[in-house]
């Protein structure tokens, strides 16, 4: 990403190798103190999928990774060899939603013991042995590679993390602008974006004038979005997009 940004030579570009997270930290130390809009497109991108030797997707068979960054962390090979069955079975259920994550950790764990399971292919299979039933069109171990991937990269508590940064840096007027790709992470823009556009929630029979009551941070700017059928037709993994937009007030 940062070299495709350098290669168009654009000087009103300053690319940031960082995490959401630190985005307060970023603008910080780049002198920006005040923004007229931020927009986070959430999730992978496609060259990372599209890399084989990154092992997000389970049409290569490479090295089980998964790091966004590659530069530092842990892979999902190193940690599948040392976590509990209790703590992939909460992963792949929380972050995959998958019902058979109990025994997809089970068999992981059992497994390991024969061999380490270093490859997509080996962690795929052994996902694919497990689940039985499946959606018409979707592979058995599409939702554990997502689990493992959301997992390694901490991405929903960087969502977390990184919105309310993101509503302190806006100017007023400015917008905020999200688009994510599964409903874990648009429910977690949801939430912020409504509690953010409504009034605290403070208790019953409080003695406050409205003027005293305190105000919304943002405005929600119409409904969400979803990409058109021209859209999808040109851009097939755009297919789960969901794009939600508010204005700070």
């Amino acid at each position: 990403a940062i070299a495709a940004g350098e290669a168009l030579g654009d000087s009103r570009f300053q690319l940031v190798h960082r995490a959401f997270g630190e985005l307060a930290e970023a603008a910080d130390e780049a002198g920006i103190s005040g923004v007229d809009g931020i927009l986070f497109d959430v999730g992978v991108s496609s060259p990372q999928i599209d890399d084989g030797e990154r092992g997000f997707s389970f049409r290569y068979d490479a090295p089980l990774d998964m790091r966004m960054d590659t530069t530092q962390g842990e892979t999902a090979a190193e940690w599948l060899a040392q976590a509990e069955i209790r703590d992939i079975t909460e992963v792949i259920r929380n972050y995959g939603e998958e019902r058979f994550a109990f025994q997809i950790a089970k068999k992981v764990v059992a497994a390991r013991v024969e061999q380490p399971i270093v490859t997509t292919g080996q962690f795929a299979a052994l996902v694919r042995e497990t689940v039985r039933t499946r959606e018409p069109g979707q592979d058995p171990a599409t939702r554990s590679f997502q689990a493992l991937r959301i997992h390694i990269n901490q991405e929903l508590r960087q969502l977390e993390v990184a919105l309310p940064q993101a509503l302190d840096l806006l100017k007023p007027g400015g917008r905020l602008v999200v688009i994510s790709f599964h409903s874990l992470e648009d429910r977690i823009v949801k939430n912020f974006m409504r509690t953010q556009s409504a009034a605290d929630d403070l208790p019953k029979g409080l003695p406050l004038r409205a003027d005293q009551l305190p105000k919304p941070k943002l405005r929600l700017i119409g409904k969400m979005l979803k990409p058109s059928a021209a859209e999808i037709a040109a851009n097939p993994r755009a297919r789960s997009a969901v794009m939600r937009v508010a204005e700070k007030l």
